[in-house]
């Protein structure tokens, strides 16, 4: 068949920020911008109309749809261009587009009711778990290389039998607890290997400290409570706060079909709460989350609006049930395909960034507060690298300086190099022993 000109198309829709929102007689918003870049490229005309029932499309009692997606199957409009979730139950009675949105189930709820009250132990969040625990092996192997080094060198411990090691393992342990609060130390490392050692551990700890305060800061001024309400898991293992969703909503039916434990668990609350925890639309679910411990469960790209739009609501990171938004036509309309190769042809251009960019423009200050995280193992991984280094190059120059004692030892007494480095090691480990005979028999050791 010939055209005969532009098509005039009749396309339903719904009120929602910011997808079409009216202005005077005009509608505007992200779907109205949406239909008319996608008018131009497949050369129809049309009319916009207001869903009657205000509704997007769920099956009735009776066993017929109501909304957008009953005016489709009915007839009554060509295209439904809104953020209409594409579900299978819908794919059966309607075709739709390839999606124009990309979108999942969040949690959003209010900023102060989301965080967390100060804990006594907070002063330890400014490190994870496994950088407190590396600082503690690191400050063990610390004192034992300290304790070796001091042992083995004997610029620092010249004759182990008649004089008394500074650098007991209590000792180091104190040295180096002394140096990590940056106090004074009773005894000053005399031996190059020691001193070394203890200049590595001076800088580790002078840069942790500051990595410390610096995250510390940023903790207490970004007002960071990290968030309770991470998952789904964590709404349903809490009291304090209520949870609901739209009623009839397909966020509603994802829960009531999910076989997840979790997914069933919030499902089983809402149920049997529906009457003061289901929402009839997203104005309401924004007052009840502003006004009180209320957490909104649905799509996490609507919330995202919500959140630019309202300062003091706030996302929790999990989303699940990854769907998307399409443009629904009668099923088995060639309208379909063409439509889904116009939106792909949008979204490759970069078009639909720039809607979404456009229409979820925000102009709260604190978008970034929320992404303090204490300092992990792979932040301070440097620092231990360098300590590592300065401890084993500490150990090995205590190692030099003992067989360098050795060496001028054997040479005086005409024996092996081997022999005399084993008897000082020897010696310099067994000295608690020995020390003690020798104050108890001081003769022995006169000459």
């Amino acid at each position: 068949a010939e055209d005969k000109g532009p098509l005039t198309l009749t396309v339903t829709t719904i009120l929602e920020d910011p997808y079409a929102m009216a202005r005077g007689t005009e509608l505007e918003g992200f779907c109205m911008d949406l239909l008319e870049a996608i008018s131009k490229m497949l050369h129809f005309n049309y009319t916009v109309k207001i869903v009657k029932d205000r509704r997007y499309g769920a099956v009735s009692p009776g066993g017929n749809w109501t909304g957008m997606i009953g005016e489709v199957v009915r007839q009554e409009a060509d295209l439904a261009v809104a953020p209409l979730t594409i579900t299978a139950a819908r794919e059966e009675v309607v075709s739709f587009s390839t999606p124009f949105l990309q979108t999942g189930i969040g949690i959003m709820l209010r900023r102060d009711s989301a965080s967390r009250g100060t804990s006594l132990f907070q002063f330890l969040a400014p490190f994870s778990k496994e950088a407190w625990t590396g600082l503690l092996i690191a400050y063990l192997l610390t004192c034992l290389c300290l304790f070796l080094a001091a042992r083995l060198s004997p610029c620092e411990w010249n004759e182990p039998g008649n004089e008394e090691n500074r650098f007991t393992c209590l000792n180091s342990l104190w040295f180096g607890a002394g140096a990590l609060t940056l106090q004074g130390a009773a005894h000053q490392p005399k031996a190059l290997s020691v001193r070394i050692i203890t200049a590595v551990w001076w800088a580790f700890t002078i840069a942790l400290l500051a990595a410390y305060v610096a995250s510390f800061t940023a903790l207490l001024t970004s007002g960071n409570d990290q968030l309770p309400i991470q998952t789904f898991e964590d709404l349903v293992k809490q009291r304090e706060i209520q949870y609901g969703m739209l009623d009839g909503s397909s966020t509603f039916h994802f829960f009531k079909n999910s076989k997840n434990p979790i997914h069933q668990m919030v499902y089983e609350y809402v149920d049997k709460r529906r009457d003061y925890v289901l929402v009839k639309n997203s104005q309401e679910a924004i007052r009840r989350a502003v006004e009180s411990n209320y957490a909104f469960i649905g799509e996490s790209v609507s919330q995202d609006l919500m959140v630019a739009r309202h300062c003091n609501l706030v996302k929790a990171p999990e989303v699940i049930g990854a769907r998307g938004y399409g443009v629904a036509t009668a099923k088995g309309s060639p309208l379909a395909r063409k439509l889904s190769i116009a939106i792909l042809k949008l979204s490759e251009s970069g078009d639909l960034d720039y809607l979404r960019n456009k229409w979820w423009e925000t102009s709260c200050l604190h978008t970034g507060q929320d992404r303090w995280s204490p300092l992990g193992p792979q932040a301070l991984g440097g620092l231990f690298l360098v300590l590592a280094v300065g401890l084993t190059l500490g150990v090995i120059v205590a190692v030099v300086e003992l067989s360098n004692k050795s060496r001028n030892t054997a040479e005086q007494k005409k024996r092996s190099c081997c022999s005399i480095f084993t008897e000082e090691i020897s010696q310099r480990f067994r000295i608690r022993e020995e020390a003690r005979q020798n104050r108890e028999n001081p003769e022995k050791i006169k000459p």
